[in-house]
């Protein structure tokens, strides 16, 4: 029993001892300082890239509803190009009206 928990103590000495030496390497501690650099000092780093991501994603969506907006209007527009359609629009959307007519507005709030 007792040279078993040398054993496992001895294993964690090497590691240690492997870990070590990797960590005072001096390739290890300038990519590592890099790495860190990059990824949170940088002026793009991980927070600010993240949030062009986010901002992209968001404009990107507007585009799909003002496409989609836009061919709602082209739509209207071509209806537009018949007089009886011109009049129903002219009254319904706008609320024109004839010369011997009253337009009553009933709004619900």
């Amino acid at each position: 029993m007792v040279s078993f928990f040398f054993a496992v103590l001895n294993m964690k000495k090497l590691k240690l001892f492997f870990a070590s030496k990797y960590i005072r390497n001096k390739y290890f501690i300038t990519f590592f300082v890099f790495i860190v650099y990059f990824l949170f000092l940088d002026d793009m780093d991980i927070f600010m890239l993240m949030k062009q991501k986010n901002k992209l994603n968001k404009i990107k969506d507007q585009k799909i509803e003002m496409t989609s907006q836009l061919n709602e209007t082209r739509k209207e527009l071509k209806m537009l190009n018949d007089l009886n359609s011109l009049e129903a629009y002219a009254r319904s959307k706008k609320f024109f009206k004839l010369k011997d007519e009253d337009i009553f507005v009933i709004s619900y709030e």
